[in-house]
């Protein structure tokens, strides 16, 4: 799913798709919205790291045809199937598509494992002119405050060292990530679900540094977070609204 630019494929999700297809919220309607009335046409959209699909399986509700590429073929085969999507097991910097086919291109949650200006180069040998370009990303979760506090705690001292260094341009909205497109202005969209306790600490166990850590520790650092969290929460019973605003830049595909 993932290529730093420069160097060999890392592919920090495989492991966890199945949770990651369960547990990863989804993105807003008005978004897929947005993107399909920005877009010169709505013959094709290709979603690169599309995971299990999620923005996929939107973006077929207003495109002709999908294409939805991962380099992850455990990414992959956890995708539901859907009219309209053709699934494309291939790498970001290297698509199985045709040349000048594409009006959308959308990265949901990815850019920063792989943008270069290799990839760049296939956007634009792959979009036709005036495509649009979407990427996105989002960070930490608002909750409730006391939880909030304790997450923030979490994400950033407790996990800090078992974050991928490409992780810390998640936390810049990927305004420190190069975008060669003149920018197009895009509206506030907010992510947001109602969950009960544990539908937070099974979203939090597809974070990548969690698995890291369990893996070269041993131990699951979500239990001892589960047990600071259940007096900040309340009843394990109570759902509550966690909201994640998202970043996101679009821009336009130039051409001679």
């Amino acid at each position: 799913m993932t290529t730093p630019a420069g160097g060999a494929w890392a592919d920090h999700f495989s492991g966890n798709a199945r949770d990651y297809a369960r547990y990863r919220p989804s993105y807003p309607a008005e978004l897929f919205s947005w993107l399909a009335g920005q877009a010169p046409a709505r013959d094709c959209a290709w979603d690169i790291a599309t995971g299990n699909g999620q923005a996929a399986r939107q973006l077929a509700g207003h495109f002709r045809r999908v294409l939805a590429s991962d380099a992850s073929a455990p990414q992959i085969s956890t995708a539901r199937p859907a009219d309209r999507v053709d699934w494309v097991l291939c790498r970001a910097e290297a698509a199985a598509l045709a040349s000048d086919t594409v009006d959308l291109v959308t990265v949901a949650q990815a850019l920063h494992w792989f943008v270069s200006d290799t990839f760049y180069d296939e956007v634009r040998r792959v979009a036709r002119a005036g495509a649009l370009v979407a990427v996105w990303t989002y960070a930490l979760a608002a909750i409730h405050p006391p939880v909030d506090t304790i997450l923030k705690q979490f994400h950033d001292q407790v996990m800090g060292p078992w974050w991928p260094p490409r992780r810390r341009h998640v936390a810049t909205g990927y305004r420190d990530l190069p975008f060669p497109f003149p920018e197009v202005e895009t509206p506030t969209f907010t992510m947001t679900a109602r969950w009960r306790l544990q539908d937070l600490l099974s979203y939090l166990g597809t974070w990548s540094s969690v698995a890291r850590a369990h893996a070269e520790t041993g131990a699951d650092p979500l239990a001892p977070l589960a047990a600071n969290l259940r007096p900040a929460w309340g009843k394990e019973e109570v759902v509550r609204t966690v909201t994640w605003p998202l970043a996101v830049r679009a821009g336009r595909v130039l051409k001679p």
